[in-house]
C-alpha cells in the first residue's frame, strides 16, 4: 500500500492553511489534475466532497468525508471512488511568527490489480505534487516553503 509523508513550513498561519485546505470549491484553480468538485454536506464539523481528476486524459473522481478539528488538523475518510483502503490527514503546527509547519499523510490502495495499473502512476504523481501545490497557493504574496518528505 502506498504511502505518503510530506513535511513543510509555511510563513501562514495554521487557521489560514486549514482554510485553503477546506477551500475544496477552489482546488481547480491551482490543482492542475483537478477537474471539478462538487461540496456534498459542510458543517463546522465536517465536509464531503467529490473530487473529479482529469490527468492526462485519465479520467477518476473520488469522494471523502473530512472531519475537521480548526484549525489544527483534517481527517480524511474514504467514501466513494476506486479505492479499497483511503485514509489521510492534514495537520497545522504553529511556529509562532515564522507561520506553520503544514504535515499531510496518506495510506491509500486500490480496489483491484487493473485499477492500479490504470490509476497507480497518476495518482502518484497527484499526491506526490498535492501538498506543493497548496504551498504555490499560499505562497502568492509571501516566503516560499521549506519542503520536506516524500513517499514511502
Amino acid at each position: 500500500m502506498p504511502t505518503v509523508r510530506k513535511s513543510v513550513i509555511v510563513p501562514r498561519s495554521c487557521a489560514e492553511m486549514f482554510a485553503l485546505v477546506d477551500d475544496i470549491e477552489h482546488y481547480p484553480d491551482f490543482l492542475p489534475w483537478c477537474s471539478g468538485t462538487e461540496v456534498l454536506e459542510r458543517t463546522a464539523a465536517i465536509t464531503r466532497a467529490r473530487i473529479d481528476i482529469d490527468y492526462h486524459g485519465l479520467e477518476s473522481h473520488f469522494t471523502t468525508l473530512n472531519r475537521k478539528h480548526p484549525p489544527k488538523s483534517m481527517e480524511l475518510e474514504f467514501v466513494e471512488g476506486p479505492f479499497e483502503t483511503f485514509k489521510g490527514a492534514w495537520s497545522f503546527h504553529p511556529l509562532g511568527d515564522k507561520g506553520c509547519r503544514v504535515e499531510f499523510a496518506l495510506d491509500y490502495a486500490f480496489s483491484s490489480t487493473a485499477l492500479e495499473v490504470l490509476l497507480g502512476p497518476a495518482f502518484g504523481h497527484i499526491v506526490e505534487t498535492m501538498v506543493d501545490r497548496f504551498v504555490d497557493r499560499s505562497e502568492a504574496a509571501g516566503k516560499p516553503a521549506r519542503r520536506r518528505g516524500g513517499k514511502k
